[in-house]
């Protein structure tokens, strides 16, 4: 389930060698840290493939972060949403701060609002599903990285990135 929801976003190409599926969220500080690394990954490597699940557990605007970035994901724009998030300094980041970065990001807000309306218990049910899943897997916090069979967490700098993906194509 982790691997096959078809609502999750996605980036990278289906028959990826590597698959890295991301448990992030929007208020946490290693996050931040790590997602210009991540992106820095996606964009070097043709061969990765990156799973985003958001796991808003830090505050409730990081639900509702979670939401706009899934929200996003209808007109083609979770990357840029997600981006936008992840570069907001600092932490206990509020509702109002998350959706100024998402309108500066150029996300059309009144797509990102029928989005929210039309497919909001489609949103909340892929955050349901995500919580789900990392407590299946036993996670405690984020973010954490399941890159191919080996389970990181904490943030990772690019080089840690790329050595992992490393060790998953040895595998």
């Amino acid at each position: 389930d982790v691997l096959n929801d078809p609502e999750a976003p996605t980036v990278g190409p289906d028959d990826a060698d590597v698959t890295i599926v991301a448990f992030l969220d929007y208020n946490c500080p290693f996050c931040k840290q790590s997602a210009p690394h991540l992106k820095e990954l996606m964009e070097t490597d043709p061969k990765v493939r990156v799973i985003f699940k958001d796991w808003p557990i830090l505050t409730e605007a990081s639900v509702y972060g979670a939401q706009i970035a899934l929200a996003a994901k209808y007109q083609g724009a979770y990357t840029t949403a997600h981006d936008a998030l992840m570069a907001i300094p600092g932490t206990r980041i509020t509702k109002e701060e998350m959706l100024e970065a998402i309108r500066a990001s150029g996300i059309d807000m009144t797509k990102l609002q029928s989005a929210l309306d039309e497919n909001g218990q489609a949103i909340s049910d892929l955050i349901r599903r995500n919580l789900a899943q990392a407590d299946a897997l036993g996670l405690t916090g984020t973010p954490v990285y399941l890159i191919g069979p080996y389970l990181a967490n904490g943030a990772l700098d690019i080089a840690a990135f790329r050595e992992t993906v490393a060790q998953a194509r040895a595998e």
